[in-house]
């Protein structure tokens, strides 16, 4: 991909270097950009824009282990090659993803968390 991104997303979060690491190494995106206060990671499908929270309003933020999960807002969803090998990899880095699954059209899904509980969707192809 070329010149910048046509969509993505943005989250704000406490721990940028954390969730980074998090999101690239579960969903297989290269790092575009990273400094203090913003990471961009791409995949052929989406562009992650990843922004730390100012210390001056983070420091109200708690962070349990296991977190809480947020699931309030809008779910953004990755596809992956291997729905039980992402689980493993994110249980590893301190988030989750859930063993219940649905299945839509043509894939399964199921949720995740990230370490700090922001609710993500992860489908699996079923081609």
């Amino acid at each position: 991909m070329s010149g910048p991104a046509r969509a993505g997303l943005s989250i704000y979060v406490k721990d940028k270097k954390r969730l980074s690491s998090f999101y690239e190494m579960i969903f297989g995106m290269s790092r575009l950009h990273d400094s203090d206060d913003v990471t961009v990671l791409q995949s052929p499908d989406i562009q992650f824009v990843i922004h730390r929270i100012p210390e001056n309003r983070s420091l109200n933020i708690t962070i349990d282990t296991p977190p809480k999960t947020r699931d309030s807002a809008l779910k953004f969803f990755f596809t992956v090659s291997s729905i039980a090998v992402a689980r493993s990899v994110a249980q590893e880095l301190g988030g989750g993803i859930d063993f219940e699954q649905w299945q839509g059209p043509g894939f399964i899904v199921c949720n995740g968390h990230d370490p700090e509980g922001n609710v993500f969707h992860v489908r699996e192809s079923l081609a």
